[in-house]
Parts: structure tokens; sequence; C-alpha cells
């Protein structure tokens, strides 16, 4: 055999082990990409994605599109041929497996905890646009959770109202730990809460409740790192009664990030005119009850979704203009919001067609 067809033959085989090798070496890493993009005014899978009843709505044109992200499962194996892949990809992103699914998180967990914030996400929608329209939203702070073996286990139950720890009136849930960690491990704390099931039924009367229950719980030592400090082994919450049905129909998406885009829908069925004045506007962002816009992940994942579907405009958190701006689609404006005050005053100036004052993202901020 000539040498020169000998080496070519050598080369090809080495190449094809080291091909075979890649696909056959896992690593730990996974894959985000662009996932779909929902227009909260309008529908989805053959029904609005916002449903208002009891209270006067308007018609809406344009898009103001909550947007996602894809991402591989958790007990997915990424081999290195496709890790080389996605890093070369433009519209994907390789991270660490353990940025997405971290302590060894399973597929079911993170889908868990993701439910979880979404529906959180969408109560906190609903109070922020319903207060940035003078509108009362009864609110109160319960049980969310309670920790399997905790000294609450039994005595406490997700859905109490919590009215007093220790005589001290609770207003919101960083109040009830203020008030237990005042104690040792091992000491009393004395809880007054309205249970679950008394505040369900006064809700579907549309009446307060007035059954309470005085609990004591002893306290224990919590086991996290760092100073000891006592703990019941619960979390608090805040749940609300609102004067009219806001139901948001949107299946298969978890997370908080939809938060602004539902504050902003709701909002605008709720008000003559139109917010977009026919724009195509995306965006992402959670929200609080305040109306805070906080940071979301992917958000570059997210842009390029949004561009796709053709976004014009893209509402982004503050804290994600940085990243966001690294690598804007071409054709798309970034508009840095902090507040939904900030994305109110944002869409004035697009539908008005006066975009010169919009506060754009940069790779600064």
């Amino acid at each position: 055999m000539p040498r020169r067809t000998a080496t070519m033959l050598a080369s090809t085989l080495t190449l094809i082990a080291i091909l075979c090798a890649g696909v056959l070496i896992p690593v730990p890493y996974s894959e985000m990409s662009p996932g779909p993009t929902v227009n909260t005014l309008g529908k989805h899978d053959g029904e609005p994605v916002l449903q208002i009843s009891g209270r006067k709505t308007y018609p809406t044109t344009g898009h103001l599109n909550m947007t996602t992200v894809r991402v591989t499962s958790a007990d997915y194996k990424m081999n290195l041929v496709e890790a080389v892949y996605g890093w070369l990809a433009h519209d994907n992103k390789v991270v660490p497996h353990d940025t997405l699914y971290p302590d060894g998180k399973t597929e079911e967990q993170s889908t868990q905890e993701n439910a979880e914030e979404f529906s959180q996400s969408q109560e906190s929608a609903k109070v922020a646009a319903l207060k940035q329209l003078d509108i009362p939203v009864k609110s109160w702070v319960i049980v969310s959770t309670v920790v399997k073996g905790s000294p609450a286990e039994g005595k406490l139950h997700a859905g109490d109202v919590i009215k007093s720890v220790d005589g001290t009136v609770i207003k919101a849930p960083e109040d009830v730990a203020k008030q237990v960690t005042k104690h040792k491990p091992g000491e009393n704390v004395d809880f007054v809460i309205v249970p679950a099931k008394a505040q369900a039924a006064a809700e579907k009367k549309n009446t307060t409740a007035t059954e309470t229950q005085k609990i004591t719980i002893t306290t224990a030592k919590s086991d996290d790192s760092g100073e000891e400090r006592a703990i019941v082994g619960i979390s608090a919450g805040t749940d609300h009664t609102f004067p009219f049905t806001i139901d948001i129909k949107l299946a298969d998406v978890g997370g908080p990030s939809a938060g602004l885009m539902f504050a902003l829908g709701i909002y605008d069925k709720l008000t003559p005119g139109n917010l977009t004045g026919g724009k195509f506007v995306a965006g992402t962002g959670t929200i609080d009850d305040s109306g805070k816009v906080g940071p979301i992940g992917g958000i570059e994942m997210k842009t390029v979704g949004a561009r796709g579907k053709g976004a014009q405009y893209f509402l982004t958190p503050k804290d994600n203009c940085a990243a966001a701006a690294k690598d804007t689609p071409d054709g798309l404006t970034l508009v840095k919001v902090d507040t939904i005050e900030d994305a109110l005053g944002a869409l004035k100036d697009i539908r008005s067609g006066d975009t010169s004052a919009l506060p754009k993202c940069t790779t600064k901020g």
C-alpha cells in the first residue's frame, strides 16, 4: 500500500475513532434554546390566555408576548459532540448541568418547583396590575409549605392564615421568621391561625373567617451552616382575594419569568385603548406584588425567540440588560424596565411612535 494512501487511511480511522469517542463520552452539561412565545393578549390552544369575568374589559390589539426557554431534561446525558455543536451554535447555549438542576434535583422536582413559581407569578401579576389601577385587593399571610419531619408538621398546614406570632400581628411573610428567630432552639413559640378549611369556606361565602386557633410549637435548631437559629419548619407566603375573576390559561409553562407580561396584559384588558398601539412587544421578568420587576435566566434565548416571531421591542429587566445587549438580534430594541410603571411608561412612548427617550439596554446595563 502506498505510503500516502496508508497515511490517509490512518488519519481517517483516527478521525472516526475520535468522533465515536465524542459520541460515547458523556459531559456534565445541559443545553438551553429559544422556546415558544405566547401573546398574553391573544389565544393559546384555542382559548384566550387571559380571561376576566365580573369586571368590564376592553378590546386589545398588538402583542404583549411572554417568552420561554427550552432546556434539556435532568436525566439527559449530553455527549462531547453535542456540547461542542451547542457551543458553536448561535441560537443555543450550553451550560453546566448543575446550573439548571442544582443539588442533583430530579426532573420531577424541577417541574414541581417551576409549576409553583409559575402559579405564584400569576398571583403577583394580578396584584401588581390591580394595584396599578387602584383596585383594592385583600391580602393575608399564609403557611405556604410545611417541611416533613419538622416541629410544625401536623400542627400547621399549607393554607393556614397566620394572624400573629407570640402576640405580634403578622403583616408580611418575613415577619414570621423574625418572630421565630427571636427564640432559641427548644423554646416554645405561639401561633394564632385561621385554619385553611375555615378560610376556604369563608372565601367561598365571600365573608371574613372568624374561627381562630392558638398553636404552640417547640422550635428546633436549623440544620444549615452559619449561626445557630431557631426554626419551626414552615415557609410563609401571601394569599389574595380579588374583587373579580382573573384566569390565566396557559399550560406546559413553568417558572416565574412571565409575571411582568401577564401584569401588562391584565392592565391592558382592564383599560380603554391599546397599550402597544398595535406594535409587537415581547418581554420577560418576574414581578412582585408591589410591581417590582426582577431578573430571569436565559435572556439571550428569549430575545432570539421573540425576534424570530416578529417582536420589535423587548421589555428587559434592568439586571439582565448587560447580558442581553451583548448579542441583540437585528431589528429588536431592548427596553430597560425595573418596575411595572417603567414598562407602562415605555409602552406609552412605543405606541406614540416617539421612542427617542426609551431607556435602552447597553452592555453596561
